[in-house]
């Protein structure tokens, strides 16, 4: 077998996997039970997009797409970030509070200033 006909059958395998798992993927955002649940799907659905798109930069020979892939990378980290600073910002859900409470728990108060020192130059 030639380096050509071997890139070419694990490309193709590649892309079979990926695409399964993409669909597998989905089926859990959709069905996840929490939004958790959900985030974290998506944030897997990005890194097999990334994935797919690397498997095609190098199936093509198109580098480019190495770069697209990086830029993916970069917004589903912070899409990420913002969807758990989203789900903090909520509070825990209903279903996982602790059972007998009506309560939501409150971050903590910050420590006072008092002891701290002053910066130069701060007011």
């Amino acid at each position: 077998m030639t380096p050509a006909a071997v890139l070419s059958a694990a490309s193709g395998v590649a892309l079979v996997l990926l695409s399964l798992a993409l669909l597998l993927t989905v089926l859990r955002i959709i069905r996840g039970p929490t939004l958790p649940d959900r985030v974290l799907g998506l944030d897997m659905l990005v890194a097999i997009a990334i994935g797919l798109i690397a498997v095609i930069a190098v199936r093509t020979g198109f580098y480019l797409y190495i770069d697209i892939a990086i830029a993916l990378g970069l917004v589903g980290f912070l899409a990420t970030v913002a969807f758990a600073r989203f789900i903090l910002a909520r509070g825990l859900s209903p279903e996982r509070r602790t059972p007998g409470t009506t309560e939501i728990p409150q971050a903590k108060p910050r420590p006072s200033q008092a002891g701290r020192r002053k910066r130069k130059g701060a007011r």
